[in-house]
């Protein structure tokens, strides 16, 4: 019998699918990628269940949607009755480790470290990652990790308190506080060190038993605001920048404006504001494609890719100017849910394969468990990779964005009426079924987009095709039912099919006989 494979899930944090060149974009921001890519299974339509960070990784570790496993806000913890990705797979016997530079997954006290034998955080106020062993004598070393673990303690549960307190969030988006925690909490953290850490393990496999399998979670931030990408990939993709004080001033000034991350734009911005944030964005993706590309290589010299199953995805996108929206708060439009999303088969000599039907990341649960031969029958089916079962041609896919409360609160507090104008306050789900599109935002604004000739979302066909909005908004009805049914009774619901709903889909060419 074969050895399960290595699991390497590996999270680019707020990576835009449409601004990697192998998803099409014109300027090449991605040569690793793409490089990958085309040895992978690129899926074209891949969804994010939620649209920031703790509750599409929540998704991502349990296999269920937000409204599901209730981790929708900072302050938010995993249920201890749904066992999480790493759980699963510890209990299945693999070596657990997780090398993150988000302090929402790394520092905040939610869950989502649960089954982590080893998990090393590379952002906040103090670092949990060791330091260099053999430089200094056993005892002094051994006396440096147990005091830097109580301070380590002691600054994760001052962070966690800035994270679920309205007031202390506010204090912390003021002019004088903002350089000070950029500073202090290293919020990008280290892609650089992460990545050789997790080679390390993946290479050496020190402390992992003969034949054990590894599973390693990376979380990357290289492409979250604010954006200071080293000079040269500046000069090659926003030269406009270097030359232009005026882009330069709104960019220090955008670096510094944390509430201008997430609340929505009161007027659209102008040409060079908007190309200044193109240019500075794609400068950061080009920056940790070629950090990747290291990293990947590395891996590949060493022939560990020869049985590790590699997926790279995002958990979210970045809104950059488009709709007014900065950030990644509040909607469920394409810049935020449509995410990148590479999957490499261990032992594969694919040349590249192309999926083009609609899949949600929260269904990498059911991937990575069947790839280590610890799903349930159910749970196999779920499978990205399962090419035999015919359903997951024509699977529903669900997007959930519940206000982040604590942010809501502060938004509400500076600017009332503008939220409330663009419906902020409300809660958005969306629905993909074949090429469309349905957004349904509190109880009022319904939108329909066709985001297979229109992924842009510029035309809402919900006046033009009422009849294609009552049934997608039926789907949403059967979710949201369905959803509230697997949370009482604490058990997993195997889908949203309910037989009215999936007629009428057939009677309008969504689903086929």
């Amino acid at each position: 019998m074969a050895h399960p494979p290595n699991i390497l899930f590996l999270v680019l944090d707020t990576q835009r699918a449409d601004r990697l060149s192998c998803y099409g974009y014109d300027a090449p921001t991605s040569p690793h990628l793409d490089a990958f890519a085309a040895r992978s299974t690129l899926f074209q339509r891949a969804i994010a269940p939620a649209q920031w960070t703790i509750p599409s990784h929540a998704s991502m570790f349990t296999g269920v949607y937000p409204s599901v496993h209730q981790t929708l806000q900072s302050y938010s913890v995993v249920p201890d009755g749904l066992p999480t990705l790493a759980e699963r797979l510890r209990d299945g016997g693999y070596f657990t480790a997780g090398f993150c530079n988000n302090p929402l997954v790394g520092v905040i006290n939610n869950g989502l470290r649960r089954g982590f034998y080893s998990f090393l955080n590379y952002s906040g106020l103090l670092n949990s990652y060791p330091n260099q062993a053999g430089m200094t004598p056993r005892w002094l070393d051994r006396y440096r990790q147990g005091f830097k673990r109580l301070v380590a303690k002691l600054l994760n549960q001052v962070q966690d308190a800035f994270a679920r307190s309205d007031a202390l969030l506010a204090l912390s988006f003021t002019p004088l506080m903002v350089p000070l925690w950029q500073t202090a909490l290293s919020f990008k953290g280290n892609t650089v060190k992460s990545l050789e850490d997790a080679a390390r393990l993946l290479i050496d496999r020190q402390g992992v038993k003969p034949d054990q399998p590894v599973f390693a979670f990376i979380n990357l931030m290289g492409t979250h605001m604010p954006y200071h990408p080293p000079r040269r990939y500046m000069e090659k993709f926003a030269p406009h920048v270097l030359r232009d004080r005026e882009a330069q001033t709104y960019l220090r000034r955008f670096n510094s404006d944390v509430y201008g991350w997430l609340a929505p734009l009161a007027g659209a911005l102008d040409d060079r504001q908007k190309a200044a944030l193109d240019g500075m964005y794609d400068a950061e993706v080009a920056c940790q494609d070629e950090q990747v590309g290291v990293f990947l290589q590395k891996l590949e010299q060493a022939g560990v890719l020869d049985n590790t199953l590699v997926i790279i995805c995002s958990d979210h996108g970045e809104h950059l100017g488009e709709k007014q929206f900065i950030g990644h708060s509040l909607t469920l439009y394409n810049e935020l849910v449509q995410v990148p999303l590479i999957i490499r088969e261990p032992h594969s000599d694919l040349q590249g394969e192309t999926i083009d039907r609609v899949v949600s990341t929260c269904h990498l649960f059911h991937t990575m468990l069947d790839a280590a031969g610890l799903a349930t029958e159910e749970e196999s089916q779920l499978s990205l990779l399962d090419r035999t079962n015919p359903s997951t041609n024509h699977q529903q896919v669900f997007s959930e964005a519940v206000p982040p409360q604590n942010v809501l609160n502060l938004l509400l507090k500076r600017q009332p009426d503008l939220i409330r104008d663009r419906a902020c306050d409300q809660p958005r789900r969306a629905v993909w079924v074949g090429s469309h599109k349905l957004i349904e935002t509190g109880d009022q604004l319904l939108e329909l987009y066709d985001v297979q000739a229109d992924p842009q979302e510029s035309l809402n066909l919900s006046d033009i095709l009422p009849e294609n909005v009552e049934v997608l908004q039926e789907c949403l009805q059967a979710f949201a039912g369905q959803a509230v049914a697997t949370v009482s009774s604490s058990s997993r619901a195997p889908g949203f099919d309910d037989p009215e709903v999936q007629q009428r889909l057939r009677d309008l060419g969504y689903l086929e006989d």
